[in-house]
């Protein structure tokens, strides 16, 4: 199933980052817009910044993973003290493969943490790393990303209508 998450959270606040440990995840790529901030801030908050400080002492290697450009991510890459893969062309499989080649992870000692069916969720599942959905942050979407949105709509009424997800019941 190419949209169904592994894993569904409220926010990346509420993911159960020591059960991912305890599967041997080593490597959290994180999207950034409406997934850890929403799209029209520019800066971190603490609260991110405190969260991404506590997964790096946990031992993961944090990475935003995103479809935005180098301008955009590299505020963040600075002020949070992580690594950020720009334009990321998200869902195609050619930047993940290229990430955990480069910082040599296995597919299994990764996961997408994003707030899109479309690019996130389908995405991972492509490459076949752990797939984790939040809800979106904002309700303020980059243009192109409502068309995502309208897709989105229909996989989750098309799994929805077969019992395996629901907005708003979480599992992990």
């Amino acid at each position: 199933m190419n949209f169904y998450p592994d894993i569904y959270a409220q926010s990346i606040f509420t993911i159960n980052y020591e059960k991912l440990l305890q599967r041997g995840i080593k490597c959290l790529l994180f999207d950034l817009d409406n997934t850890c901030i929403p799209y029209l801030k520019k800066q971190p908050t603490k609260k991110l910044k405190d969260e991404f400080d506590k997964l790096t002492e946990m031992g993961f290697h944090v990475i935003i993973f995103s479809n935005s450009p180098k301008k955009r991510l590299e505020p963040f890459k600075k002020e949070l003290n992580v690594d950020c893969c720009y334009k990321a062309g998200k869902p195609r499989k050619k930047k993940f493969l290229k990430i955990l080649k480069m910082y040599n992870y296995s597919l299994s000692e990764a996961a997408i943490i994003g707030d899109q069916l479309v690019t996130d969720i389908y995405g991972g599942n492509r490459v076949g790393i752990t797939t984790i959905l939040v809800n979106p942050i904002s309700n303020i979407d980059m243009p192109f990303t409502k068309i995502h949105r309208f897709i989105e709509k229909i996989e989750i009424k098309k799994m929805n209508k077969r019992g395996i997800f629901s907005i708003g019941e979480y599992y992990d």
